[in-house]
């Protein structure tokens, strides 16, 4: 049951974001659709009048808790008029359910008819009111079926060309991700991307490169480059659009114009398109971040082969091996399932002998868990949960020792470090270095928030330094 709305303050609108980074620029993107129609954003969901979710079908965790959201929601609206809605990655076997919950379903692609969907559900919009059009109902039944059936036939890609179109609310004044790709066409056995994003479609690179050149205009400090496989940019559009090379090296011929100093990043590149161009032009440009996330997931060619990567542990070592000679300086990331269906203990420690071999910097371990629409979800789950639990907290220390050993050979160096904020708890301040090793600044002064500056290293941790801003540091107010 609904009660009537009477309409004393501004309409205010609330959004939980799930997930990976993907989600975070969408978010970014789909405020400025939402305040258009005079809505204003607000910390607290229950001061708001339209609330909504960007999911990510791809972790379990994640959807848990759009369900979990979505039934204290609906236990609202037995007492006050609220909207809901929910978009992202979301699987076909989620999207089913989620029509039954949500009052609006849809892909990201078909953002910018989510005014038009909120209009035809009878909301009166904050806009409207200012119009005099306050005689509609704020909520009324009207449509919900026919709203459901079209979003349920949505094609997931079919507009990504609207999406891209909308200029974005940064979250951050200083750091910003950048969309260069959606969808993804290499069908990992465990990974329900392609069936959440659908098919690559590569963004037009002449409006990657505006968007790039606006950041870098306006002083940002990091750019990071988006896509659920960056390296094989351009690839749908052979012949119509620069490949991914090309596109670093045009970004870095941007970022030696400007002379600034700031830092991008892509992510996540698969192995099996990462060439040594890459690599090349990311050691030509001093504006390409010296931090590579190259996920690997086994080191055993079998299970490989299982989750369908499409590369060798060869064919891995050779890239490695050109990253370490071209970019010695660079920090490598990887990611690491552990328990894959059929993962035996001489495989797990395949992964192990890799671990000791690349020496990774970071390494993102998960441990393997079923997702309905992925293939591998239609096998059998074989390896118990607390064997997967020995196996991640076995590489994890394997992880710590050769990331303390890393670290430690930062101390008593200087590193130029963006600094993001304050820690969550004292006074210090937080920041990254170039190679993204998370810094701990004993500084308490806010002026450097949101610059790069040089920090001397002091002690080391598994996963952190800690080090003092070098004193010839001076200060300029925004």
């Amino acid at each position: 049951m609904k009660t009537k709305l009477t309409i004393e303050k501004t309409m205010k609108y609330h959004i939980l974001t799930l997930g990976c980074q993907m989600n975070m620029s969408d978010t970014e993107r789909t405020k400025p659709v939402i305040e258009q129609m005079g809505y204003e954003w607000t910390d607290d969901e229950n001061e708001a009048s339209l609330v909504g979710i960007l999911a990510c079908s791809v972790r379990q965790r994640a959807i848990d808790k759009v369900y979990s959201r979505i039934h204290k929601w609906n236990k609202r609206k037995n007492k006050e008029n609220l909207l809901t809605f929910v978009t992202g990655c979301i699987l076909p076997s989620d999207k089913d359910r989620f029509l039954k919950l949500f009052d609006i379903v849809f892909p990201m692609s078909e953002l910018q008819e989510l005014p038009e969907m909120i209009k035809q559900y009878g909301i009166v919009t904050p806009l409207s009111l200012k119009s005099g059009q306050n005689d509609e109902p704020i909520y009324q039944n009207t449509r919900i079926k026919e709203l459901k059936e079209k979003a349920s036939e949505l094609k997931l890609n079919e507009h990504m060309s609207d999406f891209w179109h909308i200029n974005p609310h940064y979250e951050s004044d200083f750091e910003a991700f950048v969309p260069i790709q959606n969808g993804c066409d290499k069908f990992c056995t465990f990974c329900a991307v392609p069936y959440t994003r659908g098919r690559e479609v590569s963004r037009p690179s002449k409006e990657i490169l505006e968007e790039v050149q606006n950041l870098i205009d306006k002083e940002y400090k990091t750019i990071t480059l988006l896509g659920q496989n960056v390296n094989s940019y351009g690839l749908d559009k052979k012949g119509e659009e620069i490949s991914f090379p090309e596109l670093l090296r045009q970004i870095g011929e941007m970022g030696k114009k400007s002379g600034k100093e700031f830092w991008v990043y892509f992510t996540s590149p698969h192995p099996r398109d990462m060439t040594d161009e890459v690599i090349e032009v990311i050691a030509t440009y001093p504006n390409l971040g010296k931090q590579i996330h190259l996920p690997i997931q086994s080191g055993d060619d079998k299970v490989l082969i299982r989750m369908n990567r499409k590369h060798s542990v060869e064919k891995y070592r050779e890239i490695e091996k050109t990253i370490r000679r071209l970019i010695p300086q660079a920090t490598l990331f990887t990611d690491i399932i552990v328990g894959f269906t059929g993962e035996t203990d001489v495989q797990f420690e395949s992964t192990r002998v890799i671990m000791e071999e690349f020496r990774y910097n970071m390494a993102y371990i998960a441990q393997y868990s079923q997702r309905p629409g992925a293939v591998s979800s239609r096998w059998v789950d074989d390896v118990p949960k607390q064997v997967k639990k020995e196996r991640y907290h076995t590489l994890t220390q394997d992880l710590m020792k050769t990331s303390l050993e890393h670290n430690n050979k930062m101390v008593g160096r200087t590193f130029r470090v963006l600094v993001r904020g304050k820690e969550r708890k004292g006074d210090n301040l937080s920041g990254l270095t170039e190679g993204k090793i998370n810094v701990r600044i004993y500084a308490s002064d806010d002026l450097l928030i949101g610059k790069i500056v040089d920090v001397k290293i002091k002690s080391a941790t598994e996963f952190s330094v800690a080090g003092e801003p070098v004193k010839k540091v001076e200060l300029q107010s925004a």
